[in-house]
């Protein structure tokens, strides 16, 4: 019988030892997810290129082997405020540190990255499971008007052997139902403290993740380093109003952020409050003049401080 490819499914469950399964199941760890996809023997070819008296390929072996996974998921709280959404644990793996208020808020800021979480997935492809332990990565975040917002993973973690394994029996929960990125929905967008009309915001969190295995060492996929950065594009304005060259070409930095709202624990904040911004650039949108202005997250002196993610 084939395979179907629209019955696959992605459970994530964080690991509590680097490493270790720490089993998950469909009724606990089950994430909803989109365009998900697995490489799963991504490795370096190491060509046995030999000297030899005639043409031909030479043999290969694969060398560092480990799986790459990616994924997006809608940006959606958990519909209870205080509750951390069903993608927690990614976004944990991902070199975020989460802080919970009871009854209110999770929030996550950049870790410092001397402590890395790390996150078990189950890929199932309709009955072939690919198990990838120790998992680390990266996100980037996209936003446009009259689409739903997403967040997109880039996962990479130990090779296990897959295995024949039925499809898991899931429960959906804590995932509500996402709304539009628009007007009415989404709100309070301001960069540099300037209220403009917003088309499109996006931000790659751009985590550095690499994958060691040393002789005498462990399998292991690590972050060693993160450089966000992003672009959104706004209707531009009169030079009286702001004027966006001046602060691009100025070494000032400014706030930079917006609240996308689905009710109540489905509320979602994201702020850059010390925004760089790079080049404008003008762009054509149904005859309408944009500004692309690219920025960058950065830190202040205190560090884990350049991006923040809050749901209530």
């Amino acid at each position: 019988m084939p395979k179907l490819h629209r019955k696959r499914s992605l459970l994530a469950k964080i690991e509590s030892s680097y490493g270790t399964d720490p089993t998950a199941t469909g009724s606990a760890n089950y994430v909803e997810v989109v365009d998900l996809e697995v490489e799963p023997t991504a490795s370096d070819e190491v060509e046995q290129e030999t000297i030899r008296p005639y043409p031909g390929n030479y043999p290969v072996l694969l060398a560092n082997t480990r799986v790459n996974v990616s994924f997006g998921v809608f940006m959606v709280g958990s519909g209870s405020a205080g509750t951390a959404p069903k993608y927690d644990p990614i976004l944990k793996a991902c070199g975020l540190s989460a802080n919970t208020v009871s009854s209110t808020s999770v929030t996550y800021t950049p870790s410092t990255l001397a402590s890395q979480d790390s996150v078990t997935l189950y890929v199932n492809y309709d009955g072939v499971r690919h198990k990838v332990t120790g998992c680390r990565g990266t996100f980037s975040i996209s936003c446009a008007v009259n689409e739903i917002p997403r967040i997109n993973f880039e996962m990479q973690g130990i090779f296990n052997t897959p295995t024949d394994t039925a499809l898991p029996t899931v429960t959906k929960s804590l995932q509500p139902d996402p709304v539009l990125f628009k007007n009415g929905n989404t709100s309070s967008f301001s960069v540099f403290g300037f209220s403009a009309a917003l088309q499109s915001w996006e931000l790659d969190f751009a985590n550095e993740v690499i994958y060691r295995e040393l002789v005498g060492g462990t399998k292991e996929a690590l972050i060693t380093d993160r450089r966000p950065s992003g672009t959104m594009v706004i209707e531009a304005v009169a030079l009286s109003q702001k004027n966006f060259f001046t602060t691009a070409t100025g070494t000032s930095t400014g706030t930079n952020t917006w609240v996308h709202s689905g009710g109540a624990g489905n509320i979602v904040t994201v702020s850059c409050p010390q925004t760089d911004l790079g080049q404008p650039t003008y762009e054509d949108s149904d005859g309408i003049t944009m500004l692309n202005l690219p920025f960058y997250a950065t830190p202040t002196d205190a560090g884990q401080d350049e991006f923040s993610l809050a749901f209530t």
